[in-house]
């Protein structure tokens, strides 16, 4: 087996989903493995090793968001969530416990293959990062030691909150993040509902980043915000 083939784990009851999901994917040459529960859907992810995960969110046995909660206590692997699109409550509570992104069914392949291609590109980028002072996502550079922002090397000038900001944005580039999460994280637990006062931060410093129309720092209507580098806007 060619060590390079990117391994993708597929959790869903769905068999016709599987299915076409395995035959999509395989064509793009990535290997797969599938699961029709969550906990089996576990088990899997230790013994395949995949380098990412597709999740339903309604699986027969356990949770969707549970089996992110008990994923992440052994791994940082990224999981896009498949979910429907009426779903958003379920949405939030999902990256909450530990997804990275989510895909609202139906979706095409194209739409599918680019999520996974983003979150693959991230995941391997936070490990080159975490050997690293100095994160870079698009033309933003962020010096983690002397606290220091440019964008397209020209020094950006943040107040201490908006820097925290956005480098806990950038630890973790791509990936979605709900406002109770920043807030929580950011700001402390006692501020976990207070979205309008994250909302006057996210257009603060979208107007210094030149960011009028939320390419960079995108919105997830109802859900958070993530960073993103212009190649990974969808």
């Amino acid at each position: 087996m060619n060590s390079s083939v990117t391994k993708i784990l597929l959790v869903d009851d769905d068999r016709s989903l599987l299915r076409a999901l395995e035959i999509g994917l395989g064509a793009k040459g990535y290997e797969t493995a599938n699961s029709r529960n969550g906990n089996d859907g576990l088990a899997q992810a230790v013994l395949f090793s995949p380098d990412l995960i597709l999740l339903d969110l309604g699986l027969p046995d356990l949770d969707g968001i549970e089996f992110c909660r008990k994923f992440r206590t052994f791994s940082e692997t990224p999981i896009l969530v498949l979910s429907a699109a009426e779903d958003e409550t379920r949405k939030v509570a999902a990256l909450d416990a530990g997804a990275d992104d989510y895909v609202t069914k139906p979706f095409g392949m194209a739409e599918l293959e680019a999520r996974i291609r983003v979150a693959l590109r991230h995941a391997r980028g936070r490990h080159d990062q975490n050997r690293s002072t100095v994160t870079t996502v698009g033309a933003i550079s962020i010096d983690w030691e002397r606290r220091i922002v440019t964008n397209g090397g020209v020094t950006v000038d943040l107040t201490a909150k908006e820097f925290d900001l956005l480098s806990y944005l950038a630890k973790n580039s791509g990936k979605v993040y709900t406002h109770h999460q920043i807030l929580r994280d950011i700001w402390g637990r006692g501020y976990g509902e207070e979205t309008h006062y994250l909302r006057v931060y996210i257009n603060r410093l979208r107007k210094k980043l030149g960011d009028p129309d939320g390419k960079i720092i995108k919105t997830n209507p109802g859900i958070g915000y993530q960073l993103l580098d212009c190649a990974d806007e969808s």
